[in-house]
């Protein structure tokens, strides 16, 4: 007696899914773990340059800036009338040299504006590069 002899067999399946589901966890526990430090390790070669030093030393100008708006270039008193009067002075400061270093010595009090005179004056001199003096803090 065979009870069978209608059905056809199925035929077995592997199923994906719980597989896939795994690798993914997998794949997050990897990516949550992995150290990233080795990249900021790279060896690095800069790339060379051929140039000659320059000889003439650059004398920077120092442009002191009192809690009251007194300037000061190069230790020498200077009257402020106006920016104009303050670009002349920087002009003469600098001499033969086209492109000086500004060092703007300013109070931790002086105005905001004293400041920006002093560096309006440097652009309309044509003199690009400034900078500011501070100190260190005191413990």
């Amino acid at each position: 007696m065979n009870f069978q002899r209608g059905r056809t067999r199925e035929e077995p399946e592997i199923n994906l899914i719980p597989m896939i589901d795994v690798l993914l966890v997998i794949l997050i526990f990897m990516m949550v773990t992995t150290s990233y430090a080795k990249y900021s390790e790279l060896q690095i070669n800069l790339p060379q340059a051929g140039g000659e030093t320059s000889t003439s030393q650059v004398k920077p100008i120092n442009v002191s800036i009192d809690a009251t708006e007194h300037y000061a270039i190069n230790d020498n008193e200077v009257r402020f009338t106006g920016v104009t009067a303050l670009t002349a002075s920087l002009k003469t400061a600098a001499g033969e040299q086209t492109d000086p270093v500004i060092v703007i010595n300013a109070d931790a009090k002086t105005p905001h504006q004293a400041v920006i005179n002093v560096m309006e004056a440097a652009r309309q001199a044509g003199f690009s590069r400034i900078t500011f003096a501070t100190q260190n803090e005191v413990k």
